[in-house]
């Protein structure tokens, strides 16, 4: 008998859930007081007292010494982003038995990673954080700041899919006529469904084989400290 998928099929909908061990709500803060800027993304659980979000902007503000004007600004933008994430607690999304294309590009500090890999949207036991770990262990990468920053992005793009699911299940229900034939990875990327089994085996739902990675090859640089001046300079001009 084949197992019922966790998150259901184009015809049963699911409630919204990130398709995570933990249901973590990924935030991401860019922030710009008088000419002084402060950036930071973590994950943060839902289910907490809105009352901690004032406590964590008061300690990060103390312990990074910022100006006392961030600590507002810092819980506001906390507070949106948790409330949006609420708005879709409760509702249908649609979902097929699929995998989808995962991409990572960013920086951190001198670390570029430049990777590719597929992601099973119904192992609800998947965890970006053990991910992340396992990841920067292959590949040697000694700064810790890494493994937190790859869970985010993971998190983030996991998140965006969850909430076209959710589109995904409204305009079914305002056309039950119209038959729903795309999955939302393939209109998103233009990548169709694979075989998860296939490509990576039972057990390997989230981490590649390292035989696979002469096909999604990861691409990990260090930068000198005059190549981040530059880079860093140039998101600075694109920012203003």
């Amino acid at each position: 008998m084949k197992p019922q998928s966790a998150w259901g099929s184009l015809k049963n909908p699911v409630k919204f859930k990130i398709p995570t061990a933990e249901n973590l709500v990924p935030i991401r803060l860019d922030i710009e007081i008088d000419g002084q800027r402060f950036r930071d993304a973590f994950s943060w659980n839902p289910n907490d007292p809105d009352s901690e979000v004032v406590v964590f902007a008061r300690r990060t503000v103390k312990d990074l010494k910022l100006p006392p004007g961030f600590i507002t600004q810092i819980a506001q933008s906390i507070q949106s982003q948790l409330t949006e994430f609420r708005s879709y607690e409760g509702q249908d999304m649609y979902t097929g038995e699929r995998v989808v294309p995962i991409k990572l590009d960013l920086r951190v500090n001198h670390t570029v990673i430049k990777d590719h890999y597929f992601w099973d949207l119904n192992n609800f036991e998947s965890d970006p954080e053990e991910f992340a770990r396992t990841f920067c262990k292959d590949m040697e990468i000694e700064d810790p700041e890494v493994g937190p920053a790859i869970a985010i992005s993971i998190r983030e793009q996991l998140y965006e899919i969850a909430i076209q699911s959710v589109a995904s299940a409204r305009e079914s229900r305002a056309n039950k006529k119209r038959r729903v034939t795309e999955h939302i990875s393939a209109s998103k990327t233009g990548v169709p469904a694979l075989d998860l089994v296939k490509l990576f085996g039972i057990r390997s739902s989230v981490v590649r084989k390292r035989k696979d990675w002469d096909v999604y090859e990861p691409i990990v640089d260090l930068l000198s400290n005059e190549e981040v001046d530059a880079l860093e300079a140039r998101e600075e001009k694109v920012v203003r």
